[in-house]
């Protein structure tokens, strides 16, 4: 009776090896334009909003999500080269949800170097005690979050407050805005808070949500998830988002198009009152800049049926 042997090990051939180095270079050049990409995009939102200042000390709030990590990563590079002379210290608000890793943040700052302060602060349980069951929890969550931080930058002496939201997180809250606030507001890059005693900063304001979905898996980081307040699929976020990203997928460049938008407003083309002089304008005689020439057709939203070079209106024909 015959023995069955074993299967030998498929040995690599020199093909194989020579098709994964290919791959492993072509991955690594595609993560250093990634890298270059996102440092000039967060560059130039600094610059464009003069966000961080010659003796700032910024404060980078750390959720522990892929957001926070990227931005905490992409601050402290720039700030090897930059022109000027800023501090970063890192802090997390650990609410106390069950199961969250408290040693996940302290051993990853620790590790890079970077000074840091763990807040701790049980508003797992006041959120879970006022909002009923069923309810989203992030209206209040964010309130009691945005109350401890404040707190916390002035015990610290900073300047600004680095909060992690990124491209899509501004178009998201437009539309949320929009469609649920009846108002047209966004989320700034720069602001000052409600008690006018701090200056936050959104340096991230022009990176895209996917690209710091790929930094962060190349960079690897130790990402923590949120479960205080679950999947919570029918957030209005969450409807947002994917109406945005369907857009995205289907008409490449409308959510470039929209982003560029919040920067080209013309109140004299809208309808609020307080930001143009509707009631009292009046004809001048003098060509406007601008004027009806908004209602033509532009020539990016494509050709009309009956194309007209001039159209002459004479009364009585």
């Amino acid at each position: 009776m015959s023995q069955a042997t074993a299967p030998l090990s498929v040995l690599p051939t020199e093909a194989d090896i020579a098709e994964e180095e290919k791959r492993a270079k072509k991955h690594a050049f595609e993560m250093n334009k990634l890298s270059k990409r996102l440092h000039r995009e967060v560059g130039e939102a600094i610059t464009d909003f003069n966000m961080i200042e010659d003796g700032d000390k910024v404060m980078v709030c750390m959720s522990g999500g892929k957001d926070s990590y990227g931005m905490l990563d992409i601050l402290m590079n720039l700030q090897k080269r930059a022109p000027i002379r800023f501090e970063i210290v890192a802090v997390n608000l650990d609410q106390k949800q069950p199961g969250f890793p408290e040693h996940v943040l302290p051993e990853y700052l620790t590790k890079v170097g970077v000074p840091f302060r763990i807040e701790e602060q049980d508003t797992y349980s006041v959120v879970k005690r006022v909002v009923p069951e069923g309810k989203t929890t992030c209206s209040l969550c964010s309130r009691l979050r945005r109350g401890i931080l404040y707190r916390v930058a002035t015990e610290l002496g900073c300047t600004k407050i680095a909060l992690g939201h990124h491209r899509d997180d501004i178009l998201q809250t437009v539309f949320m805005n929009m469609f649920f606030g009846s108002t047209l507001k966004g989320m700034p890059p720069k602001l000052v808070t409600d008690n006018g005693e701090h200056v936050v900063i959104r340096p991230m304001a022009y990176c895209r949500e996917k690209d710091l979905a790929k930094y962060a898996e190349w960079r690897e980081f130790p990402i923590i998830p949120c479960n205080l307040c679950g999947s919570q699929e029918g957030l209005q976020r969450q409807q947002m988002r994917e109406m945005i990203n369907e857009w995205d997928a289907k008409f490449p460049g409308r959510v470039d198009n929209m982003f560029t938008a919040l920067s080209n407003i013309i109140p004299s083309h809208m309808m609020d009152r307080k930001l143009y002089p509707f009631t009292t304008i009046k004809a001048t005689g003098t060509p406007m800049a601008g004027g009806d020439i908004a209602f033509d057709e532009e020539e990016n939203c494509g050709p009309s049926e009956t194309p007209v070079s001039i159209i002459n209106i004479r009364s009585g024909d």
